[in-house]
């Protein structure tokens, strides 16, 4: 397994990480991530550990908090074997402090994550979407609070804009506060609008991209092919509409060339398309989930070898798409470019 530095912080994580959405999973999204009790999670589990993916990430809002407490259960008795990334933020409630990252929300979130996680620290906290009611400055210095205390260790974020995650540094910055190291980002073949800001961004900040969903929301997996119907037994059923859009022929395209790929490489078209981010700019860790033992192998096979510049050629030359305004005119027009080269 290969490591990596988390942005521009000295925590190392592993190019794989493993989400936890599946664990204790209940409801129509959940539900259909997958429903691994304690006593699955603690094998799926251990193959990471022996694979050498020591990173597992989580949030309060999976499943009620069933997520963090199956995990927690999980790697009881072996906590400084791994570590820990959970998320907080979204609502878990109706109530008026029910969402949001207060100063009393983000207190009494990292306490309860903390109890369900069956631990006194979390190595890395990341705010699940932006809280546009509260200054940024309660934000940053609740967490600065929660750092000194020892509660949290390093922090991040998922779900932001650019200019949202800037004007958070600029205030880190200014009042000495912790700084934002990661950012838990959608990204894959089949959705490359990170690539647009946030890209250029954490390059520019030295804040590194965890992705998320690598596999387009169960999209290229390689049972989803033109002229097929969608399998029986997949996901997209269920939770299609939970997720970013993909226009068909598009997916299509892409997974054509998985397929060509596959066939020249002996891999799997999930395991190319994996591969596939490991070699994009800013990418820390590349977040896999995973049902059973089976999947999880799988996924693991992406790691220890590398496509070659001419696949990932033909796989960015199938997954491009027009940038939008203003970032269209770098990548079209030579006198742009050569004022703000593209990331990649």
């Amino acid at each position: 397994m290969e490591y990596r530095h988390l942005g521009a912080s000295g925590l190392k994580v592993p190019v794989l990480s493993f989400g936890t959405g599946t664990f204790g999973g209940t409801g129509p999204l959940f539900g259909a991530w997958g429903t691994s009790d304690a006593a699955e999670a603690r094998r799926l589990v251990d193959i990471c550990l022996d694979a050498g993916v020591n990173l597992f990430d989580s949030a309060d809002v999976y499943s009620g908090g069933a997520s963090e407490q199956v995990l927690g259960e999980a790697v009881k008795g072996r906590r400084d074997q791994v570590l820990i990334s959970t998320k907080l933020g979204l609502p878990m409630g109706d109530g008026p402090a029910d969402y949001g990252t207060s100063r009393s929300r983000l207190i009494t979130s990292v306490d309860s994550a903390l109890s369900r996680l069956g631990t006194d620290y979390i190595d890395l906290l990341q705010l699940h979407a932006f809280d546009a009611s509260t200054p940024v400055e309660e934000v940053l210095s609740t967490l600065d609070q929660l750092v000194r205390m020892g509660k949290v260790r390093s922090i991040g974020v998922s779900n932001f804009s650019g200019w949202q995650i800037m004007k958070s540094l600029a205030a880190s910055d200014r009042h000495g506060w912790p700084r934002y190291v990661a950012n838990q980002v959608y990204y894959s073949l089949v959705g490359r609008d990170y690539e647009w800001d946030l890209m250029p961004l954490g390059l520019d900040q030295g804040v590194g991209a965890m992705v998320w969903s690598p596999l387009g929301w169960g999209r290229l997996t390689g049972k989803i092919r033109r002229g097929s119907p969608v399998p029986a037994g997949s996901r997209l059923h269920d939770t299609a509409s939970f997720g970013p859009p993909v226009d068909d022929e598009r997916l299509f395209c892409i997974v054509d060339v998985l397929e060509e790929i596959a066939a020249e490489t002996g891999k799997l078209v999930p395991q190319i398309a994996l591969n596939w981010l490991l070699s994009r700019p800013t990418v820390s860790s590349v977040i896999i989930g995973a049902r059973n033992e089976e999947q999880l192998k799988q996924n693991l096979g992406a790691v220890g070898w590398s496509l070659d510049a001419d696949q990932i050629a033909r796989l960015d030359a199938a997954s491009a798409t027009n940038a939008a305004y203003p970032h269209f005119p770098y990548y079209r027009q030579e006198a742009f470019a050569r004022l703000n080269p593209p990331a990649v």
